[in-house]
């Protein structure tokens, strides 16, 4: 959760604890026992939850273990609904991301490393999160334009593509304060890039 988001009713805060104690130790279980070869009953098992509980917070096994990913890319559409949008559109998008990072919190920056490794590890949650990395670039594309547009199209593939070698370069010591630097560092390198001589 970031630091913006506060569930006030009593409702809404055991069903932000139950979220939370799904995912920590969905990353838990499926760090230990690989996400493939681990029944979604095992994580069940572990918190003490039933199926229709689990199914009231996520809608499936993936889910769950990419709440990291997935709180991340939330948290950046809504700082991009925020941002002024004057300017070339890449320091938009990483602008936004950096402001997006800056409202992580510790505790999901402990989370989001071992939430890497463990698509890295697994085919299935490597095609899952491909298929929501679309669903976003599509939500990122309405957002800031015409979808259809092959230029905002490309633009927003660039800097995906930017983000991720971003992380391949804070991947190896994660350290929270680097990992706004290594973006910082990449996004500098995208124009010197798509420039590179033969």
């Amino acid at each position: 959760m970031t630091t913006s988001e506060h569930p006030t009713s009593l409702r809404e805060r055991k069903k932000q604890r139950t979220r939370q104690a799904l995912a920590d130790t969905a990353l838990s279980v499926f760090g230990e026992r690989g996400f493939d070869t681990t029944p979604l009953n095992d994580l069940l098992d572990a918190v003490e939850v039933s199926r229709r509980t689990f199914f009231r917070n996520f809608r499936s096994k993936e889910d769950v273990a990419l709440t990291a990913v997935t709180q991340l890319w939330s948290a950046y559409l809504d700082v991009l609904d925020e941002a002024d949008r004057s300017g070339p559109l890449v320091d938009v998008f990483r602008d936004a991301m950096l402001t997006t990072l800056d409202r992580m919190d510790e505790d999901w920056y402990r989370r989001f490393p071992p939430t890497l490794r463990m698509i890295e590890r697994s085919p299935a949650l490597e095609g899952h999160t491909l298929r929501h990395c679309s669903e976003v670039q599509r939500e990122i594309a309405h957002r800031l334009g015409d979808p259809h547009r092959l230029e905002l199209r490309l633009l927003i593939e660039f800097c995906v593509a930017t983000w991720r070698c971003a992380l391949d370069e804070w991947l190896p010591d994660c350290a929270p304060g680097e990992l706004p630097e290594c973006v910082r560092r990449a996004f500098a390198a995208m124009d010197d890039s798509l420039r590179l001589p033969a």
